[in-house]
């Protein structure tokens, strides 16, 4: 009987040390995925990319959508026009909605496109910065980011503009 502990105890042991040591090579594995250096390169640009994007996205609804509600005939924000495609409990049809949040709050289904419109809008302008960015670093660096293309006339593919053949 004591050999029969003694053995059970000896495979306990045994067991533990292969799950700690797998344990411990998959946390240094991990270590050493986490702070490569492409890794963390990708990481602060992902942190950029999201503080640019709001950047971006407050110009767009701060600066640039206000007077677009100036020059076309609009009573309102961009971003607050909507189409009532059925009415709330409350509805009336003298005055209507006032704004897509009590529209909302009233049970209303709405057609909301004037949020779509402002998405749009700032997708496009997102686009436009970052081309700009990659441009200026296009200009001031060695290796371009935008290289520009044109149609082999061999094999129809686009191909690099500076390909001799």
């Amino acid at each position: 009987m004591p050999g029969d502990v003694e053995n059970g105890t000896g495979e306990t042991e045994s067991l533990l040390s292969r799950g700690r040591h797998q344990v411990k090579r998959f946390f240094d594995g991990f270590v050493d995925f986490a702070f490569q250096g492409n890794i963390l390169q990708i990481a602060f640009g992902l942190i950029i990319a999201n503080v640019f994007t709001d950047l971006v996205k407050s110009f767009v609804s701060a600066i640039l959508m206000p007077p677009l509600a100036v020059m076309f005939p609009i009573n309102k924000n961009v971003e607050e026009k909507f189409a009532v495609l059925r009415p709330g409990d409350t509805y009336n049809s003298s005055t209507g909605y006032n704004t897509l949040r009590q529209a909302l709050d009233d049970g209303a289904v709405v057609m909301a496109y004037g949020s779509f419109v402002y998405q749009v809008i700032s997708f496009v302008m997102v686009g436009f910065a970052l081309y700009g960015l990659a441009h200026v670093y296009t200009l001031v660096s060695r290796d371009p980011i935008i290289k520009y293309t044109k149609k082999c006339k061999y094999c129809r593919k686009q191909i690099n503009e500076k390909v001799g053949r």
